[in-house]
C-alpha cells in the first residue's frame, strides 16, 4: 500500500510529464523508484546491481518530440557458474495516462494501471534479494508502456542485441483491483495470459505445426502451465486462470516485445476489470467515480499475485534449464515415440522426465523418470496419438518448464 500511495503521490506519471521535478511527474518516480531498488540492493552482499536503462526515443504517434525514456532495472546475478547466464526478468511498467496518453500534464494516479505491477515487482526483489538463486533474476520498472510499449521493447532489443539467454519474462500489468465493472468481485484468482502460436514464428515453423500440431504447445504457454502449477502449490486457495491469448480485446502489455523477439513472455492481470478506473480523467460524472486512485485497489490481493510470482519466479531459478533441441525422431514409422534432447550442464542435475498427455487435454497429465540420458523411446505409445514433451530435473525434484519436441527430419 505505501508504494502504490507514493507512485500516486507524484501527480502524474506520464511519460510526456516532466523530468526534472522532484515532486511531480516521471522523473520524481524514477529517482524515488531507483532509491528504493537501491535500498533493496543493499542486503544482497553485492549480488544485486540497480541501474537506469535510458534512450532516447525518436518522435512516434503517441511521442511529439524525441524523449527520454529510463527504465529501473535491478539485477540478482545468479550464484550456479552454469546457470548464471540464463535469466528471469520480471516487470511492472511506472508511467500511467489520464483519458489521453499525450496529456503529460493531467493528473494520472495510476494506481492500478499500473503501480500496483511496480509495487509487486519491488516487493519481490526485497523479498528475494536476501536469497541466492542458480540463475539471474532482473527486476524492472518500464517507462513508455502507454506510448507503445517503448521501454520494454527497448530492453529486448538490447537483449537481442546482446544475445542474453532470457528463459522466461513476467509482465504484471493490472492486478490491483478486485471488483469488475460487471459486479464480479474475484480475490483468488489471477489471469495469466500465454500466446500459443508463437509471435515470431517462421514459415518453416508453421508449416510443421499445421502438419503435427503444436499451436497449444508454444514456450509461453509451457510457461504458463508451469506458473499455475508452482503457484497454486505455494499459495493455497489462489487460482491461476490460464488464458489461451496473447493479451485482452483492444489492448496489449510489455510482454509482446519479448514474444516478438522470441523470448517466452507472459502477462498477468486481474480476472474482471472496471475501465472506469482505467485510462481516465478523475472526475465525478452523474454520481459515478471515474480514475484510476488507490480506493479501488485491493492491496492484500496484490500480494497474493506477488506471491505467485515470486513462488514461479524462485522455482524457476533454483530448477535446471528448461532441456534444449528436444526432438521426436521421424526416421521410421512406428508405434514407438523416439524422443532426443541436447544434454543440460548444471552440475546438481538427476536427469530428465518425459511427460505426455492426449492430443485434446490442455495440462501434462502423465510423468516418467528416465535418467540422466539423452535420448529415450516411449514403447507402444504412438506419437501419432499423443502429445510428449522432456523437463529436467535436479537433486531437490525440482523441475524446469516442459519442452516441446520439434520433428526430427528422415
Amino acid at each position: 500500500e505505501r508504494m502504490i500511495r507514493k507512485l500516486v503521490s507524484f501527480g502524474t506519471r506520464n511519460s510526456l510529464s516532466a523530468q526534472d521535478d522532484p515532486a511531480r511527474g516521471i522523473g520524481a518516480a524514477r529517482d524515488w523508484l531507483f532509491g528504493e531498488f537501491q535500498k533493496i540492493a543493499a542486503p544482497s552482499g553485492g549480488r544485486m546491481l540497480v541501474e537506469l536503462q535510458r534512450f532516447t526515443q525518436p518522435k512516434a504517434p503517441r511521442i511529439a518530440q524525441p524523449t527520454q525514456i529510463t527504465n529501473v532495472v535491478a539485477t540478482l546475478r545468479g550464484a550456479q557458474p552454469a546457470s548464471a547466464a540464463r535469466t528471469y526478468v520480471v516487470s511492472g511498467h511506472y508511467d500511467s495516462m489520464c483519458g489521453s496518453p499525450t496529456d503529460g500534464t493531467c493528473d494520472a494516479p495510476g494506481a492500478n494501471d499500473d503501480a500496483s505491477g511496480v509495487a509487486a515487482v519491488l516487493e519481490m526483489a526485497r523479498v528475494m534479494a536476501k536469497r541466492e538463486f542458480d540463475a539471474t533474476i532482473i527486476f524492472m520498472a518500464v517507462a513508455g508502456e502507454e506510448q507503445g510499449l517503448l521501454g520494454a521493447a527497448y530492453f529486448a532489443d538490447q537483449a537481442r542485441h546482446k544475445n542474453w539467454n532470457i528463459e522466461a519474462m513476467f509482465t504484471n500489468d493490472i492486478v490491483g483491483n478486485t471488483t469488475g465493472g460487471n459486479g464480479v468481485r474475484d480475490r483468488r484468482t489471477v489471469r495469466v495470459f500465454a500466446e500459443g502460436v508463437p509471435s515470431n514464428e517462421s514459415e518453416s515453423e508453421a508449416t510443421t505445426r499445421r502438419s503435427v500440431g503444436g499451436e497449444n504447445d508454444s514456450a509461453p504457454r509451457q510457461l504458463g502451465r508451469f506458473i499455475k502449477e508452482i503457484g497454486e502449490r505455494y499459495v493455497p486457495g489462489f487460482k491461476v486462470q490460464l488464458i489461451y491469448r496473447r493479451d485482452r480485446y483492444l489492448r496489449g502489455g510489455d510482454h509482446i516485445p519479448f514474444l516478438e523477439r522470441g523470448y517466452p513472455a507472459v502477462r498477468f492481470s486481474e480476472p474482471n476489470e472496471d475501465y472506469r478506473h482505467q485510462h481516465q480523467n478523475v472526475r465525478v460524472e452523474n454520481g459515478v467515480k471515474y480514475g484510476d486512485l488507490p480506493e479501488f485497489v485491493d492491496f492484500a490481493y496484490i500480494a497474493q499475485v506477488a506471491r505467485i510470482n515470486a513462488a514461479a519466479l524462485a522455482t524457476l531459478a533454483r530448477a535446471p534449464a528448461t532441456p534444449k533441441d528436444v526432438r521426436i525422431v521421424t526416421k521410421r514409422l512406428s508405434n514407438d515415440t523416439d524422443l532426443q534432447w541436447a544434454a543440460n550442464t548444471e552440475p546438481d542435475l538427476l536427469g530428465y522426465e518425459i511427460v505426455w498427455r492426449e492430443t485434446t487435454a490442455p495440462f501434462w497429465t502423465h510423468a516418467r523418470m528416465v535418467g540422466n540420458m539423452t535420448s529415450y523411446t516411449v514403447d507402444r505409445m504412438s506419437k501419432d496419438n499423443y502429445f510428449f514433451g522432456v523437463r529436467a530435473v535436479d537433486r531437490e525434484g525440482r523441475r524446469s518448464p516442459v519442452c516441446f519436441p520439434r520433428p526430427l527430419p528422415r
